[in-house]
């Protein structure tokens, strides 16, 4: 009996032993971080394709950085930007709103008399709030200027341009622009920001070609300059708009022309995103968000990107324009080497992440949903089951509703009735008259097909959903203003 005793004192002591030792033993790389405080990054492409990547049909050129982020993580294929175009979109992005909403549309110009509202409230500023140190590299766009840079809208640092990388008294051949004349002489000097000053002015092609290398260096340093505290990272690239450009490491290595050696050095960026990540024990608590801010600028031509067979491109409404590729990694939260069928889109990161991140919310009305339950694969989870397709300054002109888009008779910008551009070269613009469709995207992705015949109930439905964002948002095409519009910053 005595030696029954001993023993179950013996494995009782040996019990606690472990685990004070486990309690107490040194925290392995990927450990030490609350669960309610992951990393959040974003690396937000300009004018990538749906059809861009080698995990999405891209080719020749490769991804493989890209693809193992697949891999490991969600790849989404209904996935939307706010609007097809830089401004209104990066504004929807960082927001959770539709641009409309907040009185933004379109690209702005260097002299644009409006930017986003400082009293509207970005991701950057609800995670600062929280405690993250926050940091931006790249494409701003939704101000030029001081009180409506990125360090004024909740963001710690930054490194970038403040607008897109065309907007330059540089001609197509990349030669200066000397004639008055010429549209272009209009811009000034390309600035290149560190915070709140010019640190450099972009003149050549040569300096184009510096970016993607120069803005992925400073997103490393920044990870590794807060590996000991929550982060959140907005790495918005230049590239692949136009006028793209390659380092010298990578230029001709593709063997698919200038395209494809942009995209690889983009892919080379990500993975030297996620090998920072790995070194410094970060991987398994940080969610990554990659995804483009619309289709591609088709003008172009081979400078252009791959709409993945949608129709038309950026500058439309059309699924070209706003379906963009996007996937989301985060070790042992979403599951490895899946795909989102479900609509998503760029306006439901910003609740997505309040609710990952336990922060509070923004006081002012959104158009976001929270999509963790697409990404923990939730049995029957659809939170996003309609999306309004906004073009112009404020014309409504398509609802989705499940698999079914109805267009509204609008006038769009067209790349099927002109020559492509090539070589760094547009080709001419060219409008189009679109009349009252009905399309089966479940069955028709590429919107060649119009059913309103046979489904007249469906046209009936989306109507009324249509109507619902004319009061609420406005609609130009109907002369509607609507009751939950705000006012964006008048730029003094």
């Amino acid at each position: 009996m005595k030696k029954l005793v001993f023993q179950y004192k013996y494995v009782v002591t040996l019990f606690i032993a472990v685990i004070f030792l486990t309690s107490y033993r040194k925290a392995g790389p990927d450990e030490g971080k609350p669960a309610a405080s992951p990393n959040i990054i974003i690396v937000l492409m300009d004018d990538m394709g749906y059809g861009d990547l080698e995990c999405y049909g891209g080719f020749p050129y490769h991804t493989p950085n890209l693809n193992k982020l697949a891999a490991q993580g969600m790849r989404f294929t209904n996935f939307y930007v706010g609007q097809a175009v830089c401004t209104a979109s990066r504004a929807a992005l960082l927001t959770g709103c539709y641009p409309n909403r907040l009185g933004i549309h379109g690209a702005f110009m260097p002299w644009s008399p409006i930017a986003l509202n400082p009293e509207e409230e970005t991701i950057a500023e609800i995670l600062k709030a929280k405690g993250y140190k926050t940091g931006m590299v790249g494409k701003w766009h939704l101000g030029q200027k001081e009180p409506y840079l990125p360090l004024q809208q909740g963001f710690d640092e930054y490194l970038g341009l403040p607008y897109s990388n065309d907007m330059w008294a540089v001609n197509y051949d990349g030669k200066p622009v000397t004639d008055p004349a010429d549209p272009k002489s209009k811009y000034p000097p390309l600035p290149l920001y560190d915070g709140n000053k010019v640190i450099k002015e972009i003149k050549t092609l040569d300096d184009q070609s510096q970016l993607t290398t120069m803005y992925t260096e400073r997103a490393c340093r920044f990870i590794k300059e807060n590996k000991s505290k929550p982060f959140f990272l907005y790495l918005a690239h230049s590239m692949p708009h136009v006028p793209i450009a390659a380092s010298v490491k990578f230029k001709g290595k593709s063997g698919a022309g200038l395209y494809g050696d942009v995209m690889e050095e983009i892919d080379w960026s990500v993975g030297e995103v996620m090998r920072t990540l790995e070194q410094q024990g970060l991987t398994k608590n940080t969610l990554i968000i990659f995804t483009s801010d619309n289709g591609p600028w088709l003008t172009f031509g081979n400078h252009a990107g791959n709409s993945g067979g949608f129709r038309e491109g950026k500058g439309t409404a059309w699924e070209g324009g706003l379906r963009v590729p996007c996937i989301m990694r985060w070790p042992g939260k979403i599951q490895a080497g899946t795909i989102c069928n479900n609509m998503a889109s760029t306006i439901d990161l910003m609740p997505t992440i309040v609710d990952i991140c336990k922060t509070k919310k923004p006081a002012k009305k959104i158009d976001g949903v929270d999509i963790w339950s697409l990404l923990t694969q939730q049995p029957n989870a659809n939170p996003r089951d309609e999306f309004a397709y906004y073009y112009d300054t404020n014309s409504l002109k398509g609802i989705r509703k499940g698999q079914w888009k109805l267009v509204l008779p609008n006038i769009s910008q067209t790349y099927k009735k002109t020559m492509m551009g090539a070589d760094g070269w547009p080709g001419k613009y060219a409008s189009d008259s679109v009349k009252l469709a009905l399309y089966d995207l479940r069955t028709d992705p590429g919107e060649t097909l119009d059913v309103k015949e046979l489904h007249p109930d469906i046209v009936t439905q989306l109507s009324a959903i249509a109507d619902k964002y004319r009061q609420e948002l406005g609609d130009d095409l109907t002369n509607q203003k609507g009751t939950g519009t705000r006012p964006a910053a008048s730029v003094k």
